[in-house]
């Protein structure tokens, strides 16, 4: 079928919307009518060159509606409303331990350009390949999953919200209820305060943290950071060599249970690891190329401090995202306050948005008829 979809022909290339063909759904095989996507900065860091092959359609926080089912897909019909995140195997040891987000063949099914099969889903007009991405590509009208993508959700919530809780607001909140799991009245510091440092806030907020201090260099967002949770907040930006001092005093001089970093700068991670009191934990969580030295002794074995990686919150999507719309529907995990929207055909001038801070999550809408509910 012909769908449009915004296509990066080359690493550094804008994103160009071109009508593409999309393969009929076989096997496994889930096709969703995008209604809106999220743009999250993985989306602009692989357009750069991070992993990803080219000519892609990149995108990976969508949300749809369910068109066409393959012959082996078990509990989806059309018409059901759907979120999309990553794929798995469904079959590895991680996967049944409960981790698909370290499942033996996460990077192949993921980042590889093509489907679990090995098949490329995309063709231009003249025939050619184009590579997929996070086995979802939902930079498009219409998106070809495996149902190991696909979480149902309920109709009476508006669609072109969810889709970023398929990434980055299911990283910044799976970080602290599945991988840090603080107990009630401990302390937390999120470094970096975008959806996904605001995710991680309200999720500390959700299990009870008493201390959940919020650091950046932007006051307006602090400012919001203090709406979701934040119990203080600290402008990193001035007088930055004062920031571990400040933290401690804050702390009475032991330093924070845990802390999270979104930014992936050096100088800042650095400092994440250095608040963090005996027998802590530092998750970063930021896409980034650059390194992090540590002194392996001073800085982990004295004080046994911990450094965990986290990828997409190390969740269980089909449980994860569906609790976080329930947290949203009661008042504890109000990320429609930073969401903007745009038009598809908007798509660089929205990730431009995003990237410099003038907007804290865009969305793209593909499908203009969608109406939410009332």
């Amino acid at each position: 079928m012909k769908i449009k979809a915004a296509v990066v022909s080359q690493e550094g290339k804008e994103y160009d919307i071109q009508t593409v063909n999309l393969a009929e759904p076989k096997e496994s095989d889930v096709l969703v009518r995008i209604v809106a996507s999220g743009i999250c900065r993985s989306d602009y860091a692989e357009r750069n060159g991070n992993s990803v092959p080219f000519p892609n359609v990149l995108g990976h926080e969508g949300a749809g509606i369910v068109e066409k089912v393959g012959p082996n897909v078990k509990d989806l019909q059309p018409g059901d409303h759907v979120l999309l995140s990553y794929g798995y195997c469904e079959e590895c040891k991680k996967c049944h331990e409960g981790h698909p987000s370290s499942c033996y063949s996460w990077l192949n099914i993921n980042n590889s350009g093509v489907n679990t099969r090995g098949e490329h889903v995309f063709t231009d007009e003249g025939g050619n390949s184009i590579n997929n991405f996070f086995n979802q590509s939902s930079f498009a009208t219409h998106s070809l999953v495996d149902q190991s993508n696909i979480v149902k959700v309920s109709k009476d919530v508006d669609l072109r919200l969810l889709g970023p809780l398929g990434c980055g607001l299911g990283t910044g909140s799976g970080a602290v209820l599945e991988v840090l799991r603080p107990k009630a009245g401990e302390s937390i510091a999120v470094f970096g305060t975008g959806a996904v440092g605001f995710a991680a806030l309200m999720a500390a907020k959700i299990v009870g943290c008493k201390t959940i201090i919020a650091l950046d260099i932007n006051e307006e967002r602090l400012s919001i950071a203090k709406d979701l949770g934040a119990t203080h907040v600290i402008n990193s930006g001035v007088n930055p060599e004062t920031v571990v001092d400040q933290v401690m005093a804050i702390t009475n001089g032991v330093g924070v249970d845990y802390a999270i970093d979104t930014s992936g700068v050096m100088p800042v991670m650095k400092q994440a690891l250095a608040i963090v009191g005996n027998g802590g934990t530092f998750v970063p969580l930021a896409v980034t190329k650059k390194d992090f030295e540590v002194n392996t002794f001073f800085d982990l074995v004295f004080g046994n401090k911990k450094i965990v990686g986290c990828l997409i919150g190390d969740t269980i999507p089909k449980y994860h995202l569906p609790r976080l719309i329930d947290f949203y529907l009661q008042g504890q995990f109000p990320f429609d306050q930073f969401i903007k929207f745009y038009d598809f055909e908007e798509i660089n001038e929205a990730e431009a948005d995003l990237i410099s801070g003038k907007t804290l999550k865009s969305v793209l809408v593909m499908d203009k008829t969608y109406q939410p509910p009332k």
